[in-house]
């Protein structure tokens, strides 16, 4: 019997999502859209050439599309009411589109236990070969949840 392709695609999506959820006991704080770059060096990688990720670099807004911080290298998120967190990856699983930045859980060291980055779009690097020390800068866009002990 051959699998149906609707339950693998909805299965694939399913496990996307869930895998990158925080753990049991987390309330939503703020959901915000960022908006930006994801920025790529070509380096020398064991003899070949290869794009490595350096950065994010983006705003991020709320529902009402009002700018309420940035989003950069650490990774970090600061907010213009003063708040801020770094985080560490701890889940990452694939997007569920191809050409879309993977989805991550992280664990936060500032005003939020942990953020989830989801719903993204874009930000990959281009595939093949590149130029030792050129940058690129790989536009994108991706939903990030605060969240917090209830």
């Amino acid at each position: 019997m051959r699998p149906n392709l609707f339950y693998l695609l909805w299965f694939s999506v399913v496990i996307a999502q869930t895998s990158t959820n925080p753990p049991d006991g987390q309330r939503v704080i703020l959901a915000a859209m960022g908006k930006g770059v994801q920025i790529y060096s070509c380096q020398n990688v064991s003899g070949s050439p290869q794009w490595v990720f350096l950065a994010p670099e983006a705003k991020l807004f709320n529902a009402a599309g009002a700018e309420i911080g940035t989003h950069g290298a650490g990774p970090v998120w600061k907010f213009h009411d003063g708040r801020s967190v770094k985080g560490k990856v701890v889940a990452k699983s694939d997007a569920p589109a191809p050409g879309d930045i993977p989805w991550l859980l992280l664990k936060g060291d500032g005003s939020f236990e942990y953020i989830r980055r989801s719903e993204t779009h874009g930000g990959v690097a281009t595939a093949g070969a590149c130029d030792v020390g050129r940058t690129e800068r790989v536009a994108y866009s991706a939903t990030y949840t605060f969240y917090t002990a209830r």
